[in-house]
């Protein structure tokens, strides 16, 4: 060894630490996955109380102080307390899976028995639920923290502005805060991207997953219909309505929907998956070199979706195009054959029928305390409480599902474009369909729309129930995020999971704190 390369040796050493070692491992909260968590709690690094106190001095920094992104209806008072008796569980050489210790911020359509349940409706303020929905009670099992529910776009009322609860107003847009961050799974999409949990749920009648998984920089799930249990889950959809994942990678939403798939004999709906799950995890189909071989069509109706903004458009494109560049056989463009957007617009969606049974089933779960025995207490009655315009008319006749012919119509019409897809996917023999989720960047806060501007997002994952997993292409120059989405075939969810992490794997720096939420001190764990 030479003399120089011997002291530039020991000035490094010098350099560290004292303690330090030349391979110590570097944790930074705001990107790290929730592998990534259990791997320094396994260390001692980290642990459940820490995070969630990191998590908590983030929600005072950026939700209660700073911008206030209204990102919370409620937070969880105990979070601490059950942080520390999951630590003292791993202490004792008992980890519940690859969740343990790691907190979830949930939409407040899933019921909580410890916590209110009142989908941002102020009606509701300070309800709670008689017990867990199916999915809570999975990530409880699974040691995941509750640490808060997320203010929403409201359940029940129309209030005056777009996106907002009567209980809790307008979240904001980390990433633009003159924006929303998506429909009603608004509240989940700001505080993952602002990082006040590891993970989320949203829930989704039309786009409510996909489009907060869009506005936020993030990647969200609509599974294939039957794949969650919708068992106390606040609902219009009866034969469409999913709840998923949200998360700030590809890791973290798998790990989630190993968590919360299957069947439920609550939700009868599920028995579809059964004989469809995987053998093995979700988080197995993780693969960086996904995109290898993967054969994807763009479907040419995707970009039929106004209004249209060129430079997402363009963003869009070198998305796709980068697919190609990985590995995968791109089919563009591939074509229905037939005006989607027409298509989607007089084909409306089933909900708009099954809404009133949806809610008197789940206003049936609830036990002899809760307030409102069905939907015509639930809805009417309140004054200054702004109704949705058609409540009261399907309160007063409500569909008859057997026998209504244009309900009849809406189904046939669902079935049919199921078919078309099956058949078109076939044709090219495609792994997946993929599009721009959304043509334009988040809509801006302000009064609420005509409800023509619903008809802005391709909706063929909620009409055919097919899974669609929205992958975020990076910012724009003003610094929105746009996100594109993956479209599958039933029960394929390995596959799109592959897909995404193919794409996550190649996609560079797309995710990126907002400005408005930076690193806090603490955040940097090295061990």
């Amino acid at each position: 060894m030479t003399c120089t390369r011997f002291f530039a040796i020991v000035l490094l050493l010098a350099s560290l630490p004292i303690g330090a070692s030349v391979n110590a491992a570097q944790l930074e909260i705001t990107t790290a996955s929730a592998a990534e968590l259990q791997a320094a709690m396994a260390k001692g690094a980290l642990t459940s109380e820490k995070l969630v106190s990191l998590y908590l001095a983030r929600v005072e920094a950026y939700e209660k102080n700073g911008p206030k992104l209204a990102a919370f209806l409620t937070l969880n008072p105990r979070a601490l307390d059950e942080a520390r008796a999951l630590d003292a569980e791993r202490a004792a050489g008992k980890v519940r899976g690859p969740l343990h210790g790691t907190v979830s911020i949930v939409k407040d359509v899933f019921d909580t028995y410890d916590l209110p349940t009142t989908g941002g409706y102020v009606v509701l303020k300070d309800v709670k639920p008689t017990k867990d929905a199916f999915i809570i009670k999975k990530l409880r099992e699974a040691g995941v923290i509750i640490l808060g529910k997320a203010n929403q776009s409201d359940w029940y009322a129309a209030p005056p502005m777009v996106a907002a609860s009567t209980l809790g107003g307008n979240s904001l847009n980390p990433y633009d805060l003159k924006r929303t961050p998506g429909w009603s799974s608004s509240g989940t999409s700001a505080g993952l991207a602002a990082v006040f949990g590891t993970i989320g749920l949203g829930s989704e009648t039309g786009f409510s997953i996909r489009t907060p998984t869009s506005d936020g920089n993030l990647y969200g799930l609509s599974s294939t219909s039957g794949l969650i249990s919708r068992d106390g889950q606040m609902w219009s959809y009866i034969t469409g309505e999913r709840g998923g994942p949200m998360a700030r990678n590809v890791y973290d939403l798998a790990a989630t929907l190993d968590v919360i798939a299957g069947f439920d004999p609550f939700d009868m709906w599920t028995a579809q998956s059964l004989g469809k799950l995987p053998r093995q995890p979700y988080v197995s189909f993780i693969d960086k070199q996904g995109l290898r071989g993967a054969r994807i069509g763009v479907l040419k109706e995707g970009w039929d979706f106004p209004p249209v903004e060129a430079d997402v458009v363009d963003l869009a494109k070198a998305t796709i195009a980068l697919l190609g560049k990985s590995g995968a056989k791109v089919f563009d463009p591939i074509s229905l054959g037939f005006d989607l957007k027409q298509y989607c617009v007089a084909n409306s969606m089933p909900s708009r029928h099954e809404r009133v049974h949806a809610i008197n089933h789940y206003l049936a779960r609830q036990g002899p305390g809760y307030p409102f025995k069905n939907a015509v207490e639930l809805l009417l009655g309140h004054p200054g409480v702004p109704a949705r315009p058609a409540t009261r008319e399907s309160l007063e006749n409500p569909p008859d599902l057997d026998r209504d012919p244009e309900y009849r119509a809406t189904l046939e019409g669902k079935a049919s474009l199921q078919r078309a897809v099956i058949e078109l996917m076939d044709k090219y023999q495609l792994d997946a369909l993929v599009y721009p989720h959304r043509l334009r960047r988040a809509m801006l806060i302000g009064p609420r729309p005509t409800e023509s501007i619903y008809s802005d997002t391709i909706q063929v994952s909620p009409l055919t129930g097919f899974p669609a997993l929205v992958v975020p292409m990076g910012l724009l120059a003003d610094g929105n995020p746009v996100g594109l989405e993956i479209l599958g075939r039933p029960w394929s969810e390995p596959t799109l999971i592959k897909i995404a992490s193919g794409y996550e794997a190649v996609a560079g720096p797309v995710r990126v704190l907002p400005p408005t939420t930076p690193k806090l001190p603490g955040e940097t764990i090295t061990y």
